[in-house]
């Protein structure tokens, strides 16, 4: 059963990465603050000064928080504290000689500024328009319902073997038919990492499959081999069911906050449609 729960919240996981996806692109794409892009702040309120150019206080305790994995500085050993202004007043060194030989004007530095510019940017509004849109019960109970309906019911074990053309799948699995081992041919034939299994693919939802294999495998019995080989973008299959279990949707409090990463994604979506229809937008590419 914990393997039914694990399979099931790994697919509502991966509905909830897409989650506040600008938010996290940009959390990804975000280069700590360096007094070059904060020359008005005052050495009042600055940690450091580097030919004349204060790194403000603001910027170093955001770059200590990114470093640490969200640490305040006061949570640090004073040597800590020292390192990470040290690696700062590095980059401003750094930053300050790149100002000097020109390489804003470099066409691959200037995109990848304005690209972090636009990330950055994207991930306050998109925090500052979800700070009070915390999803409902109702809410919260609407999606998993939604979710839990579009899930596999069943879970499937089975084998395949994977080969590189049509002619050859004919072949073993005429081979099967006259009684060969399907493990024996898979280790001996197969493309796919499987055959050290003997093909064996273990228990999985259709749903994770390309659509040729995922029907194939649902037309099956238990026991049953595809009396034609299937052909998907990686080659022709031969497919072996062997037993089918019923999938147990994960309680609701166990996904509760997959299902919210979930609602919020759906309103971040809407909000940016929203805003895509009261702008004007032209395509070049």
């Amino acid at each position: 059963m914990q393997h039914i729960h694990s399979a099931v919240r790994t697919r509502l996981c991966a509905a909830a990465v897409l989650a506040l996806s600008l938010a996290s692109l940009a959390a990804c794409a975000k280069k700590p603050e360096t007094a070059t892009t904060a020359a008005s702040t005052s050495p009042a309120n600055s940690v450091a000064t580097v030919n004349g150019t204060p790194i403000s206080r603001d910027a170093y305790e955001f770059y200590v928080k990114t470093v640490t994995g969200g640490k305040e500085p006061a949570q640090l050993t004073a040597d800590q504290r020292g390192q990470l202004l040290d690696a700062m007043i590095g980059m401003e060194l750094m930053a300050q000689q790149a100002d000097k030989d020109g390489l804003q004007k470099d066409p691959q530095t200037s995109a990848t500024i304005a690209v972090d510019n636009m990330h950055i940017l994207a991930d306050a509004e998109s925090q500052h328009y979800l700070k009070d849109k915390e999803p409902t019960d109702q809410e919260l109970q609407a999606e998993y319902t939604s979710a839990v309906g579009k899930m596999d019911k069943v879970e499937y074990h089975a084998r395949h073997i994977l080969v590189a053309n049509k002619d050859l799948a004919v072949a073993l699995i005429k081979r099967l038919k006259a009684g060969a081992k399907f493990s024996q041919l898979a280790r001996e034939n197969s493309l796919d990492a499987s055959k050290t299994n003997g093909g064996d693919l273990g228990w999985f939802q259709a749903s994770r499959m390309v659509k040729p294999f995922a029907d194939a495998l649902r037309s099956l019995k238990p026991g049953e081999i595809t009396p034609q080989p299937v052909q998907t973008q990686f080659g022709w299959h031969i497919i072996q069911l062997i037993a089918t279990r019923p999938v147990t949707p994960p309680p609701f409090d166990e996904v509760k906050q997959q299902v919210a990463n979930r609602v919020l994604q759906k309103k971040l979506q809407a909000y940016v449609q929203q805003l895509e229809k009261g702008a004007t937008i032209q395509k070049t590419l």
